[in-house]
């Protein structure tokens, strides 16, 4: 898809007819009459064609997908992905970057300084909806940092999200329908899952090369040393405040604990 494709008059006609995935954080955090004055044709959307970060996502949307392919192994198909409609919710749109076995796919570019935490939360509106439309349980949200960081996340599908993102959406959109202008609402307080989300692929960093060497040559002296420590724990009887030997010593703290240190000479 060309730059000029994307952001057409015949694109923003088409987006003007429902409310697509992008649009779906604006709707969860409250910000309503911006959108109503867009979609019912009283402003004209920004002209996003010069600015770098839009572009950039754009251009990388392809080398996204094929690095998310050749990492994670995980074929992603670019058929059927546009001007998706929700079965029963037609206002429910979604033009989607991939399909993968059993999910979606969402290619982002961002800030090389950019927080994971923050940029799931970021998209997790925009996933949501679009699991809704496509009808899968499972978003798999592959994100270049800057330049030099990549990593994937796995978003399931929240029914109390979705459910408090479809009723806010449906009333919305009766705004639309109806033309009455709406005042913004409060935002959302539905709790985000961020659980198990993350992938990480960390082959670019230097300074994980350096640790995992460290652990993969201490793996067996680590294990060896966990055994030991539970074995002198468990030498140490309910009522002993300390016990000491052979260069070791246990102590119980006051909450029942126990820690082993070296013995000083």
């Amino acid at each position: 898809m060309s730059v000029i494709e994307a952001r057409s008059e015949a694109w923003h006609a088409e987006r003007r007819k429902g409310i697509g995935g992008s649009e779906a954080g604006k709707i969860m955090a409250g910000e309503w009459h911006d959108l109503w004055l867009l979609k019912t044709g009283r402003k004209e959307p920004d002209d996003l064609t010069w600015v770098l970060p839009v572009q950039i996502g754009i251009i990388t949307e392809d080398l996204n997908r094929k690095w998310f392919e050749h990492h994670t192994g995980i074929d992603v198909s670019t058929f059927g992905c546009d001007h998706l409609v929700h079965p029963d919710l037609q206002f429910m749109r979604a033009n989607l970057d991939g399909f993968c076995a059993g999910g979606i796919f969402e290619a982002k570019h961002t800030s090389a300084f950019g927080k994971p935490e923050e940029i799931v939360s970021r998209y997790y509106a925009q996933c949501q909806h679009n699991m809704l439309v496509a009808g899968v349980e499972t978003a798999y949200l592959s994100v270049f940092f800057g330049t030099l960081k990549w990593e994937w996340f796995t978003v399931e599908a929240d029914p109390e999200y979705q459910a408090e993102l479809m009723a806010k959406e449906a009333e919305f959109w009766a705004h639309v329908e109806k033309d009455v202008e709406p005042e913004n609402r409060a935002a959302s307080t539905v709790s985000i899952a961020l659980d198990d989300m993350r992938e990480v692929v960390m082959t670019g960093s230097n300074e994980w090369a350096s640790a995992a060497a460290d652990w993969l040559e201490n793996k067996a002296a680590a294990k060896r040393f966990d055994t030991a420590s539970k074995r002198l724990k468990g030498l140490v009887e309910p009522d002993v405040k300390l016990a000491a030997g052979h260069g070791v010593q246990v102590k119980r703290s006051k909450n029942g604990s126990l820690s082993i240190t070296e013995m000083k000479r």
